[in-house]
């Protein structure tokens, strides 16, 4: 991909949901929530501290991570949507 996201921002590509529920019934579109669920693409450089060091994320591309529901700035590029977010909008990292 040729973007980089600036600063502590990350490109996250969302993981879609199941199409069906544990007991097997099937979930149609218009009532599936858009996942918590991703995968990093991209990742910025850091944010610089008071002295000028720059301080690397802790997440990177690959990671698959939860994040909120209301997380990021969805966007369009090369035509895949995916989510620009701050690393602070992260929930976790899935191991």
């Amino acid at each position: 991909m040729d973007f980089t996201p600036l600063h502590d921002r990350v490109l996250v590509r969302r993981i879609e949901a199941e199409e069906k529920t544990a007991g097997g019934i099937i979930i149609p579109d218009t009532a599936k929530e858009k996942p918590q669920e991703g995968e990093v693409i991209a990742v910025g450089l850091g944010t610089k501290d008071e002295d000028g060091d720059r301080i690397p994320l802790d997440v990177k591309a690959g990671d698959k991570i939860l994040f909120g529901k209301w997380s990021g700035t969805e966007v369009k590029l090369n035509g895949k949507d995916l989510i620009i977010m701050k690393e602070s909008d992260i929930l976790g990292i899935i191991g």
